[in-house]
């Protein structure tokens, strides 16, 4: 059984068919109770290091080098293959995040690296 990875903003409604849900930014999106989120996990660790973060500072002209060097940091971690094992058999995952720009923002990177991960895992 393969793995779903679905995106969706924090300030979205979350809904049973979102699967087990996780917050993958670094800091907790702006006026989102808790109770709204309704995350399984909060996984820090699987975002972009706060100098990158700031460095990037959500402007499209720095997409490219962001994505590169976000990949980098995923491939030097041991955070996203430990994100995989804690997941275990679950069908779909939904990457939470706060960014407005759904176009440039880090699950897009993050989620096609865990999908790298999952089509090598025999």
């Amino acid at each position: 059984p393969t793995m779903e990875l679905l995106l969706k903003r924090a300030y979205e409604p979350a809904l049973p068919t979102d699967g087990y849900r996780v917050l993958v930014d670094r800091l907790w999106p702006r006026g989102l109770s808790k109770e709204r989120a309704q995350l399984d996990e909060w996984a820090k660790d699987l975002a972009p290091s706060t100098e990158l973060r700031q460095w990037f500072g959500h402007d499209p002209a720095r997409w490219d080098e962001f994505a590169r060097d976000y990949r980098s940091e995923l491939e030097a971690s041991t955070a996203p293959q430990d994100f995989l094992a804690r997941l275990g058999a679950q069908e779909r995952v939904t990457l939470v995040y706060a960014a407005h720009d759904q176009e440039h923002c880090h699950p897009l990177v993050l989620r096609a690296y865990l999908q790298t991960l999952l089509a090598s895992q025999p």
